[in-house]
């Protein structure tokens, strides 16, 4: 045989570990597909039960319609109360209040626990990521009696004031993790260009942490807007209610009767906004987390 021959038989051969390979990658495309259908599952039962029929609408179960599609869920909803887009406003300024100033404030602070060395400056942010591990019930009496002497109890700023609060620890460790990333010879090029103070803030490293601010912004505007205890505690007036206080308001409705008709729907306009936003920064979202994993 020759050796031509040879070689045309193992050009002609199939690699090998070809099937191998397609095995596996037909396995992992049926645990992905299954693993979206174990979360897509909850937010269909919840959208659907939207739709039921009034006569429907008080029973838990079944959570589809079974006797036809309807918007009396929603109207229902918007009749309660001022309207749902009176208190999907109310969410949206918690919201987007809580996100802006944590940014504003995290921001700074990771850049100084980054590149500014300070007395106990180890300690100092050791104490800030410690106060993580307090429970947030354990400290909402004394937080709501500060707010009552500020005379910010019963008012969306003094909510934005506490959600904030809770959201810096993390933030600051997040954002000083992405400073750390940043290699320091770009700031010291800046230097040389004449950069400095907060212009190199903001012009040269703001912009390359760029996804570490996404992503803190985006934690703070979703644990804002899902945020129930403290909305319940602080807010007393119905008219400035948030969304996650309003659906326990419906819950309860009259005389003890759940409308899971209009619970789901609530439910279902408190989910749109989160997930418009994840889909729009996922991927600035993924590499701030990961911003400062790898050196």
């Amino acid at each position: 045989m020759t050796a031509t021959t040879i070689v045309g038989q193992d050009a002609a051969a199939p690699p090998r570990g070809g099937g191998r390979i397609k095995y596996h990658r037909w396995i992992f495309h049926i645990a992905a597909a299954l693993v979206a259908i174990l979360f897509l599952a909850p937010i269909f039962w919840v959208v659907a039960a939207g739709f039921r029929l009034p006569s429907e609408a008080l029973q838990p179960l079944p959570p589809w319609p079974t006797e036809g599609f309807s918007f009396d869920s929603y109207v229902r909803l918007e009749n309660y109360g001022q309207s749902i887009l009176h208190y999907t406003m109310n969410s949206a300024i918690v919201s987007v209040g809580t996100a802006l100033l944590t940014i504003g404030v995290a921001v700074p602070a990771g850049y100084s626990f980054s590149r500014y060395h300070f007395p106990l400056k180890g300690l100092v942010f050791v104490l800030i990521l410690s106060t993580i591990m307090i429970p947030f019930q354990s400290i909402l009496t004394p937080l709501f009696l500060l707010l009552a002497k500020m005379g910010l109890q019963n008012t969306l700023l003094g909510l934005i004031l506490i959600y904030t609060t809770l959201q810096l620890p993390f933030s600051v460790f997040m954002m000083r993790n992405a400073f750390d990333a940043v290699p320091k010879e770009i700031e010291e090029a800046a230097r040389i260009d004449g950069v400095k103070g907060i212009r190199m803030l903001v012009q040269v490293m703001g912009r390359l942490v760029l996804p570490g601010i996404v992503t803190v912004g985006l934690f703070a505007f979703l644990n804002a807007w899902n945020e129930f205890l403290a909305a319940l505690v602080l807010l007393t007036d119905q008219d400035k209610f948030t969304l996650p206080v309003l659906m326990t308001a419906v819950r309860y409705g009259r005389y003890g009767s759940v409308d899971w008709g209009a619970v789901q729907a609530g439910v279902t306009i408190m989910m749109i906004p989160c997930l418009i936003l994840f889909l729009i920064l996922q991927r600035s979202y993924i590499r701030g987390l990961t911003a400062g994993a790898v050196k």
